[in-house]
């Protein structure tokens, strides 16, 4: 594949896919109601557009069982603002009747509303399917980021699709910025901010939530050399064990494939390698912290 530099319109034009958390059980009980949030996504989105106007802004909908895009800026091309406002109407629309729909699907898939995770798994993988089309259409294209506005808390059963996306992102020199609107730091964001060159942020105050994404989020990646964005002050580096799917902080790692484990295992479920070596249990070994 062509490297991203070599096919660039210019320093100041940018692709920016924003994940939406659209998860209902988290926006049930969030200081911030949706339909404010939304406004302000709103606003975010024209702000950009209206940069340059080359940019191009995809937003994707993150639900609980389902992902789906929302709107796509270059469908709005052609009629100028008056497309826009049509295409920011039917992206409304579609929002809700998504969201309808995966509560549906949600429910039947009895989901408890406590353990209710976003898709963002899914999300990150139609971003970088999206992203990596428009690598191959042709010889030029726009600077490309991720966005990921998160409330939900994290899924650890999503702990191996979330990495390759994180993975195949800084791979293809594509950045995830994260914004969080919960309450609850998101391990898998700031692994992803930091291994993607991205911008993590928790805004302090919602309902400034617009002065918060047009100042650091609408910066595009050739102007953020000469600012001073905030930085992460640590990063939750801990995995999710394979067996039970349950962020942990001292595991098993198989040898050949690399799977975690919580507890010792016999043979590993993931390529099926026997382990010969009896291993100590990790629970009664001393806290050598102390």
């Amino acid at each position: 594949m062509t490297s991203a530099h070599s096919k660039l319109y210019s320093d100041d034009v940018s692709l920016v896919v924003v994940v939406v958390d659209t998860n209902p059980f988290f926006w049930a009980t969030a200081a911030l109601p949706f339909a404010d949030f939304f406004a302000n996504l709103v606003h975010f989105v024209n702000s950009i557009l209206l940069l340059n106007h080359l940019n191009r802004v995809v937003v994707i909908a993150a639900g609980v069982s389902s992902c789906t895009y929302i709107f796509d800026s270059s469908d709005a091309s052609p009629a100028g603002g008056a497309g826009v406002t049509a295409t920011f109407d039917k992206a409304s629309r579609k929002v809700e009747e998504f969201i309808a729909q995966d509560a549906r699907a949600t429910a039947g898939n009895g989901v408890s509303p406590a353990n209710a995770a976003s898709l963002l798994s899914g999300a990150l993988s139609l971003a970088l399917c999206y992203i990596q089309r428009i690598f191959r259409s042709g010889t030029r294209h726009p600077q490309p980021r991720i966005l990921c506005l998160q409330g939900s808390p994290d899924g650890p059963e999503q702990y191996v699709a979330v990495m390759n996306s994180i993975f195949s992102a800084q791979r293809s020199m594509v950045p995830i910025d994260s914004c969080i609107v919960g309450t609850h730091d998101s391990a898998f964001l700031q692994q992803a901010s930091y291994i993607t060159g991205g911008v993590y942020l928790k805004p302090q105050e919602l309902n400034g939530l617009f002065q918060y994404l047009a100042a650091v989020f609408a910066t595009d990646l050739h102007s953020r050399t000469f600012l001073r964005l905030p930085k992460t002050l640590g990063v939750d580096f801990r995995a999710s064990c394979f067996c039970h799917k349950k962020t942990i902080d001292m595991g098993y790692v198989c040898s050949v494939c690399l799977s975690i484990f919580c507890k010792n295992q016999k043979k590993c479920s993931t390529c099926g390698s026997e382990f010969s070596r009896v291993m100590p249990d990790l629970n009664s070994m001393p806290d050598l912290s102390k």
